[in-house]
């Protein structure tokens, strides 16, 4: 099941519209950086080389090619997860 990437509600969408929104935070879903597509290191940012440019990656577009994607975009591990591996890697004793 499809979640959004900001909230993480569940959502019940077979194929998302170019306007879509999250029903409970209104976040906008057929964005860039929500597209499996997506990669920093290409070229507009995206694998698909026939894609328009798009200049807001945040932002809902009319993208032919967006496919939504499955992973968190919104967590990345903090700082107590940052500093553990840190002492594990670097245990002293």
């Amino acid at each position: 099941m499809k979640r959004c990437p900001k909230c993480r509600t569940p959502l019940d969408i077979d194929k998302m519209s170019f306007k879509e929104e999250c029903p409970s935070c209104g976040t906008d879903l057929h964005v860039c950086i929500y597209c499996r597509l997506y990669d920093e290191g290409k070229a507009n940012r995206c694998r698909e080389p026939q894609a328009d440019y798009v200049k807001e990656k945040d932002r809902a577009n009319f993208c032919e090619y967006f496919q939504s994607q499955e992973r968190d975009t919104t967590k990345a591990p903090g700082k107590e997860a940052a500093e553990k591996l840190w002492d594990q890697l670097f245990r002293k004793g």
